[in-house]
């Protein structure tokens, strides 16, 4: 019969949880009826249900100056200053937005970080990212920080392949540097990189309940971000492991006893699961997610910082204190003095994302937006729900968009019935008829408006109602 013994952390008699050991094994586990790689991965159930566990409080995490920085050009010490500033006031003391992770391998990287540390906010937190070597180690020790990343592979893809190591060989790596880090009372927060194809009871559980022994032997918090490196991920109920991101977050908290402030989940958006993924792992046990602005990182990016802020009033019900509108001045400094390009209609941050070009949505707009805006957009993000007038947009298109362009309100917007409204009508009609086969932009129906219905304009200008010009 198996050992039964009251849980503190549940209440509950419980069958004592089965301490796993380190499987130190001679040739690698690669699962490869999950990821043949000549063929798409599988996706496996074994009907395994977990219970959701939604911890006290749950915050994020960016990490737009460290993977951020590995898709593009990096960016300028005033660039990374600015954002950093953007983090902070889009946070506004809710401690929403925690914690920020800087490379500093370059001069560059580790002047931006002492920018950013001189400004002496409490959030984001500056951490660091280094690599399990004793030459990066010293790095974070000049720095003064108080929390550094320290990359720990946990897949034998990464031990066997990459590393060239054993099981036990890595363990004794990793945890010789979690040591220095411990001794200088830095905490470490340990990468599992790649854990979404990493034996879980051989490896990731063994190595985890080492990590909290340690932690309990000196009294320091050791910390787990759970990458799911490959976005291999999977959030469907029932799944099996590796890739079950509630198992994942689960096995940590019941099988190793991570609490659930030590546990984060950093997701990639390979299969398009990246908010999901981070959601799932908040839902199910871990307090922090990480993220990057408008989620720009390797290959097909991280999750998006400003997606998890808008989950978390999903969730929770409130924004707290945060201002939401920065989300806006964000994504306009990416356009503007980054010269990065958002696909326009990327939720949230796009210009098109609250646009809309079909005549049968302006039709009901123009009675009422809240008929097809997902919520009042231009009060919590600075951003007005506009209409884009083409082929199909009708009178209807054309009324709406005068009353979003020159901000008519109440008594004053105008009709789809208007007789104006039918002139710009007849005229946006002849030219598709002329072969034209895109829509028109802003400027061009505004000098449209000057030339074909001038008393309007000139009505509009007399009102001060026209604030575009």
């Amino acid at each position: 019969m198996a050992k039964v013994e009251f849980s503190n952390r549940t209440n509950l008699i419980e069958q004592a949880v089965y301490k796993y050991n380190l499987q130190d094994i001679l040739e690698p586990n690669l699962f490869r009826e999950l990821f043949p790689y000549k063929e798409i991965p599988k996706v496996t159930f074994n009907h395994r249900h977990v219970p959701m566990f939604v911890p006290d409080e749950v915050w994020i995490t960016d990490t737009t100056f460290r993977d951020g920085q590995q898709s593009r050009s990096p960016y300028k010490v005033n660039q990374i200053v600015r954002i950093y500033d953007y983090l902070h006031e889009l946070d506004n003391d809710s401690g929403l937005i925690r914690q920020t992770e800087f490379f500093i391998y370059s001069k560059g990287d580790r002047k931006a970080l002492e920018k950013c540390l001189s400004r002496g906010y409490k959030y984001p937190e500056v951490t660091t990212w280094i690599r399990a070597k004793e030459e990066d180690f010293e790095l974070v020790k000049k720095m003064e920080i108080k929390e550094t990343g320290i990359l720990v592979p946990c897949s034998d893809y990464h031990i066997f392949k990459k590393l060239n190591l054993t099981r036990r060989k890595a363990v004794e790596l990793y945890i010789s540097i979690i040591e220095l880090a411990l001794e200088h009372r830095i905490i470490p927060r340990c990468h599992f990189e790649d854990i979404t194809r990493a034996d879980f009871y051989g490896f990731v559980v063994p190595f985890a309940n080492e990590l909290m022994k340690l932690s309990r032997q000196v009294k320091i918090p050791i910390k787990i971000r759970a990458c799911d490196t490959l976005g291999l991920g999977i959030s469907y109920p029932g799944t099996a492991l590796p890739r079950s991101v509630q198992g994942i977050i689960y096995g940590l908290r019941h099988y190793s006893e991570v609490p659930p402030e030590w546990i984060e989940w950093h997701g990639h958006n390979d299969f398009y699961k990246a908010v999901i993924n981070s959601t799932t792992a908040w839902l199910y046990g871990a307090s922090a997610v990480n993220t990057s602005l408008l989620g720009i990182g390797e290959r097909t990016g991280n999750c998006p910082l400003e997606a998890m802020v808008i989950e978390y009033a999903q969730l929770r019900g409130t924004i707290k204190n945060m201002k939401l509108e920065v989300i806006t001045e964000i994504s306009n400094y990416f356009e503007r003095e980054l010269r990065y390009q958002i696909p326009s209609r990327t939720p949230f941050v796009g210009r098109s994302f609250n646009r809309t070009r079909a005549g049968i949505h302006a039709d009901g707009i123009l009675k009422d937006e809240e008929i097809y805006n997902i919520f009042d957009t231009e009060k919590l993000l600075k951003r007005p729900v506009l209409v884009v007038v083409g082929a199909h947009s009708g009178l209807a298109g054309i009324a709406a968009w005068l009353n979003k362009y020159f901000k008519l309100k109440e008594e004053r917007k105008i009709n789809k019935r208007d007789p104006r409204v039918l002139k710009l009508k007849e005229w946006v009609d002849g030219e598709y008829a002329k072969g034209r086969v895109t829509s028109f932009s802003d400027e061009e129906l505004e000098s449209v408006v000057k030339k074909h219905i001038p008393e309007l304009f000139v009505e509009l200008k007399n009102k001060k109602i026209y604030v575009n010009s």
